[in-house]
């Protein structure tokens, strides 16, 4: 209780600006534990019921020692890659193909991993399972490391690997968005293909879009082509049926959308889309389309209804599009193959 009484009261000199404020001096590590556990201890539902930090060296299921070194160069500096697994009904889905591009990722960040790709799978694995979470993401980084306040990480004594386990009751998208072209200038081809923990752009191109009423955002490249969304792609159908992606040769080669583009061709074989395939698509072309859709790992698809201002095809949710939502959820709930990796829960 007067850990709390001395939070409020030097939170009211700061607003009051009183220039007798004194911070506060922790004592001992078992007083600042006490205090992350007064504020963890507020909340209804932890919503990270796990975490694995290899500095560590395990599984952490304690909120209050969730946590990363300040001299992790991923934070002070940036150098870091990360993805994201979806959890659901007990399964992680596409847990590989986000792990190969992880890799992907760190190697074009040159960062090595501290573990074999087996392990960094195991230890997911195990996580998840010691989370007893059903519901909600798995997201991972790997990092160059901490050791010190440097540019280079050449004297770091090696790279980190950080996982955690988040809550989520995430459910299938139904509702139209409205969105906007972003004037906040998109990444250069070589951070946007990687997974970087870079996402100031993506930040401030929502916080723009949030501002005008807006869902969210998308880029426009130099050379006037589609690009994506902060943290999303984009899929369109063309007033002749055919299910178009931006190419991914300047943007994040999303993993839903290449499942995506793989599932749609039932489409094709039913007569209901023309073809299915990844192109340069211009403002104009886009704006012609009948329906537009982000793609994304917890969406699975989310129907735009508006794109600056101006109504995508009639304005409303596209038969398509939720038909298009309807195979990927399946694959997500109940697909055959490798997409679906059953979580051993004690």
């Amino acid at each position: 209780m007067e850990h709390q009484v001395s939070g409020e009261k030097a939170a009211q000199e700061v607003e009051n600006g009183s220039t007798d404020f004194k911070v506060h001096v922790f004592s001992s590590s078992s007083e600042l534990l006490e205090r992350l556990h007064e504020k963890w201890g507020k909340v209804e539902k932890q919503p990270y019921p796990a975490m694995y930090s290899s500095v560590f060296g395990g599984i952490i299921l304690d909120p209050a020692m969730m946590v990363i070194p300040i001299d992790d160069h991923m934070a002070h500096r940036g150098h870091g890659v990360f993805d994201t697994s979806i959890i659901l009904d007990g399964y992680l889905y596409e847990l590989d193909v986000h792990l190969d591009r992880f890799l992907r990722s760190a190697a074009k960040a040159k960062i090595s991993s501290p573990f074999p790709r087996s392990t960094l799978r195991s230890i997911l694995i195990q996580m998840t399972a010691a989370s007893k979470c059903k519901k909600g993401s798995l997201r991972f980084w790997l990092s160059s490391g901490p050791g010190n306040f440097l540019l280079s990480p050449a004297g770091l004594p090696t790279p980190a690997f950080y996982a955690v386990v988040i809550d989520d009751d995430f459910s299938q998208c139904r509702e139209g968005v409205k969105v906007i072209t972003s004037t906040i200038p998109m990444k250069s081809p070589l951070f946007a293909t990687m997974k970087n923990v870079n996402y100031l752009p993506n930040v401030l191109s929502i916080m723009e879009a949030e501002e005008k009423g807006a869902a969210s955002s998308i880029w426009v490249d130099d050379d006037g082509y589609i690009a994506e969304g902060p943290n999303v792609n984009l899929a369109f159908i063309t007033e002749d049926k055919e299910l178009i992606l931006p190419s991914f040769d300047k943007i994040l080669s999303g993993c839903t959308a290449l499942r995506l583009l793989h599932l749609a061709t039932k489409l094709v074989e039913q007569g209901r889309l023309k073809s299915v395939k990844t192109n340069n698509l211009t403002v104009e072309e886009g704006r012609r389309a009948t329906e537009m859709m982000y793609v994304g790992s917890t969406l699975p698809l989310l129907p735009i209804v508006m794109w600056d201002e101006l109504p995508v095809g009639d304005g409303k949710v596209g038969e398509l599009t939720m038909a298009l939502s309807d195979l990927v959820w399946d694959d997500m709930v109940a697909g055959s193959g490798n997409q679906r990796i059953w979580v051993p829960y004690e």
